[in-house]
């Protein structure tokens, strides 16, 4: 007959792995802005802020060298209670940071983006851009959502414990 012993030392083990994937899952999660660029526009959409005595936030365009929210071209976010966005035109070719700052003061997300040339009239809807695929959040990714996430970060610290426990079990000594 075998003896068990009670699991009481895989307890914090567990506990420590389902903290990690939920810190993990938490910044991912905040990322809540989408930025695409047409031509000389950029624009940006999210889905995190809500309503507040009419407004829903501001987004700022912030080119280089530019660091303060304040300083960039500002737009106020207008949407519904299921999306928010806001456009600038006329933008020039460069690098530029987008901000979303809700209107209780939390930032919804911030991501920089490429603003090219605006394309000539000439140009074929089929031709391949000249600088090769923009890696990033941008269009490339899905935003799953925070339930989504955390449901993935409780199968990750859930394969971490199974692994630490299995490998406990696998140097316990045997006994005949």
């Amino acid at each position: 007959m075998r003896n068990s012993k009670p699991l009481l030392r895989s307890g914090p083990t567990a506990a420590a792995a389902a903290a990690l994937a939920l810190t993990l899952a938490g910044p991912a999660a905040a990322a809540g802005i989408s930025v695409s660029t047409t031509g000389s526009t950029v624009s940006v959409s999210t889905g995190s802020c809500t309503q507040i005595n009419g407004h829903w936030g501001t987004a700022s365009l912030l080119g280089s060298g530019q660091t303060s929210f304040s300083q960039g071209r500002q737009v106020a976010l207008s949407g519904s209670g299921s999306g928010q966005s806001a456009a600038w035109s006329n933008v020039s070719p460069g690098t530029y940071t987008v901000v979303v700052v809700c209107s209780n003061g939390s930032t919804a997300g911030t991501q920089s983006v490429v603003v090219s040339t605006a394309p000539s009239p000439s140009v074929s809807p089929t031709a391949s851009p000249s600088r090769g695929v923009m890696g990033g959040i941008g269009g490339g990714s899905t935003d799953y959502g925070t339930v989504t996430l955390v449901a993935g970060g409780a199968l990750v610290g859930t394969g971490i414990a199974a692994t630490a426990w299995y490998l406990r079990r696998r140097g316990a000594p045997r006994h005949f």
